[in-house]
């Protein structure tokens, strides 16, 4: 693969939107029976007694989902060279079955390295939004990127 995006591509400001798929009944308990097996994940008549009065993805469900996209966004056409991590993580609402969700990217900071001139690093904002607009998760962290070749 030929990397068409580079870090000098990553300019502070710079947004990226995606349209998502819509999460189904099936995915969050196909999700949460292989890796998040809570009752409010798995089991619709006992999610309806929940704090959340029915079923709902699993946060990393929504997370997995969400670095997908990032892949699609630009992940796959850029010269990654993975990530040191993520600082933030959040989950402002349920992903119920139905919702269709969206994801804005955001560039935060671009840093070139210092020790390593051949890369720098990027600071992103991920954010997932549903149908309805409503922010249902937000993220923040960090990816290495070449530098384009002189």
């Amino acid at each position: 693969m030929t990397a068409t995006l580079h870090f000098e591509d990553f300019a502070p400001g710079r947004t990226w939107e995606i349209d998502g798929p819509v999460v189904t009944r099936e995915a969050i308990v196909e999700f949460a029976t292989r890796f998040d097996p809570q009752y409010f994940h798995l089991d619709e008549r006992a999610a309806a007694h929940s704090p959340f009065g029915g079923l709902i993805a699993s946060g990393w469900h929504t997370v997995s989902i969400c670095m997908r996209l990032i892949c699609d966004a630009y992940l796959l056409q850029a010269a990654s060279l993975g990530s040191p991590g993520v600082d933030e993580v959040r989950w402002l609402k349920p992903v119920r079955p139905g919702d269709r969700l969206r994801l804005r990217t955001t560039v935060l900071d671009a840093k070139p390295s210092r020790s390593r001139p051949d890369r720098g690093t990027v600071l992103h904002r991920w954010e997932l939004f549903n149908q309805r607009d409503e922010l249902v998760m937000q993220m923040q962290g960090y990816g290495m990127f070449a530098r384009r070749p002189a």
